[in-house]
């Protein structure tokens, strides 16, 4: 056995793996994947790796999270994330504000600065120019 040799493996194990290829923990992932597939397809398709770890924790099965996420991730077994709707409220109609001002602005002078609260030098509306929110 060149390959053997070559590989560094020894015969005995290469025959033992030649004729059962799987390991003792794949044939365990396999018998965790069923589980997994039962519990989330139980939940509607909704469950994620947490959910199915802790109904799997339910019924009995001594396994990592992490693992679980593992095997339902190289299966391409994934949650449905929820999304809210945006909330609605029936019944009431939409109340517009009337419209007091009618845009009726006129300017005494160019680039003059109103203040809001003229005492505290606050809010300036102004017709322009970077510092028109500026005292």
């Amino acid at each position: 056995m060149t390959m053997c040799r070559v590989l560094n493996v020894a015969r005995a194990g290469f025959y033992a793996w030649l004729h059962d290829p799987a390991s003792a923990r794949d044939k365990d992932s396999q018998r965790l994947l069923t589980l997994i597939r039962d519990s989330y397809s139980l939940s509607g398709g909704v469950y994620g790796y947490r959910r199915v770890h802790g109904d799997l924790n339910e019924i009995g099965e001594i396994c990592g999270k992490n693992r679980v996420g593992r095997i339902m991730q190289l299966n391409r077994i994934k949650a449905v994330r929820g999304y809210k709707a945006p909330r609605r409220i029936a019944g009431r109609p939409l109340v517009v504000a009337p419209n007091r001002v009618q845009r009726q602005f006129t300017v005494v002078r160019a680039n003059h600065r109103y203040y809001l609260y003229p005492h505290l030098a606050g809010l300036a509306v102004s017709g322009g120019g970077y510092r028109s929110l500026r005292p």
